[in-house]
C-alpha cells in the first residue's frame, strides 16, 4: 500500500540523489567508454575488411602477363579475342613503358629508377561483368595461360584468400574483446552501485520502512545502470566516429586507391545494437549486482 500511495513521489525521491553524483556518472561512463571503443574499433576493421573482401571476390579482374618478344600483331589479336568472350567486360594492354610509369611514382628513388622499361612486362588487365562466376573466371585464366604469348595470369584469388583470413581473426578478436567488454561492464558499474548505493543508504532504509518492495527500491538504481552501458557505448561510437572521419578525411584519396573503395563506417544497425548492447549489460549488471548486497 505504502509504495503504491507513493508511487510517484518515492521514484522522484530516489532520483535527486542521483543529480548530486554526477561525478561518479561521468567516472563510469568514461570507463564504459573506453571498453566499448576497443570493441567498435575491432568491429570497425571487421566491416571494411569484409567489404574490401566482398569487392574483390565481386571485381572479376585478372591481370595477363605477356612473354617478352611478343609482337604487336599476336598482342591486338588476343586483346579482340578476349573483348569477344562472354563475361569480359573491358581488356587494357599496359607495356612495359607504361608500367614503369605507373610503378615507378618517384623518381627519387634510384633502385627502381634505375631499372629499364623491360624490366616490367607487359599485360593484360581484364574486367569482367558482375555475374561471372568463380569458375568461369578460373576457365578463362586456365585457357590463357596455355597460350604461346601468355606468361601468367593473375587472378588475385590469393588476396581474397589472405582478406577471408584476416577477416576470421578479426571476427574472433572481436568475439574476445566482447568478453572483456562484458566483464569490465560488470565491474565498473558494479563498483558504481556500491558506491552510489552507499551514499543512499538512509534513503533505501527510509523506502523499506513505509513498505517498498525490494524490487521497487532496485529500479532506479537499475535504470542508472542501462543509462551508464548506453551512454558509455554512444559516447565511445562518437569518439570513434571522429577519429575516424578525420583520419579519412585525410587519407581517403590513398586508401580507395589501395583498397579499392572508400572506408565506411559502421552501419547504423551495428552502432543502435552497441547502444543497446551497452543498455542491457547495465542494466543486468546493476541487478545482479544490487540482489548481491545483502540490503536490497
Amino acid at each position: 500500500m505504502a509504495s503504491e500511495r507513493y508511487g510517484v513521489r518515492v521514484p522522484m525521491k530516489a532520483w535527486r540523489p542521483g543529480r548530486g553524483d554526477m561525478r561518479v556518472h561521468v567516472q563510469s561512463i568514461f570507463s564504459l567508454a573506453v571498453a566499448f571503443v576497443c570493441l567498435a574499433a575491432s568491429l570497425l576493421v571487421v566491416t571494411n575488411l569484409s567489404a574490401v573482401r566482398d569487392r574483390w571476390s565481386r571485381a572479376g579482374r585478372a591481370t595477363v602477363y605477356l612473354r617478352d618478344g611478343v609482337a604487336d600483331p599476336e598482342v591486338s589479336e588476343l586483346v579482340r579475342a578476349l573483348e569477344r568472350t562472354p563475361g569480359v567486360k573491358r581488356v587494357r594492354h599496359v607495356t612495359s613503358v607504361e608500367a614503369r610509369r605507373e610503378i615507378v611514382v618517384d623518381e627519387s628513388d634510384a633502385a627502381l629508377a634505375s631499372l629499364p622499361p623491360s624490366a616490367f612486362p607487359a599485360s593484360l588487365e581484364l574486367g569482367f561483368t558482375d555475374d561471372i562466376g568463380e569458375t568461369d573466371l578460373q576457365s578463362i585464366a586456365l585457357k590463357l595461360r596455355a597460350l604461346p604469348a601468355v606468361e601468367t595470369v593473375e587472378t588475385y584469388q590469393r588476396w581474397t584468400e589472405r582478406l577471408s583470413s584476416l577477416l576470421g581473426g578479426g571476427v574472433s578478436a572481436s568475439a574476445a574483446l566482447a568478453v572483456v567488454v562484458m566483464c569490465a561492464v560488470f565491474s565498473v558499474i558494479s563498483s558504481t552501485m556500491r558506491l552510489l548505493l552507499s551514499r543512499r543508504r538512509t534513503e533505501v532504509e527510509v523506502l523499506k520502512l513505509v513498505g517498498a518492495t525490494n524490487e521497487f527500491v532496485r529500479r532506479p538504481f537499475v535504470i542508472e545502470g542501462a543509462m551508464q552501458g548506453a551512454a558509455g557505448a554512444a559516447a565511445a561510437i562518437a569518439l570513434l566516429g571522429g577519429l575516424f572521419f578525420l583520419v579519412r578525411g585525410r587519407f581517403d584519396h590513398e586508401l580507395a586507391n589501395l583498397l579499392g573503395l572508400s572506408p565506411s563506417f559502421l552501419p547504423w544497425t551495428v552502432s543502435l545494437g552497441l547502444v543497446l548492447l551497452g543498455g542491457a549489460l547495465g542494466a543486468t549488471t546493476a541487478l545482479v549486482s544490487l540482489r548481491r548486497m545483502a540490503a536490497i
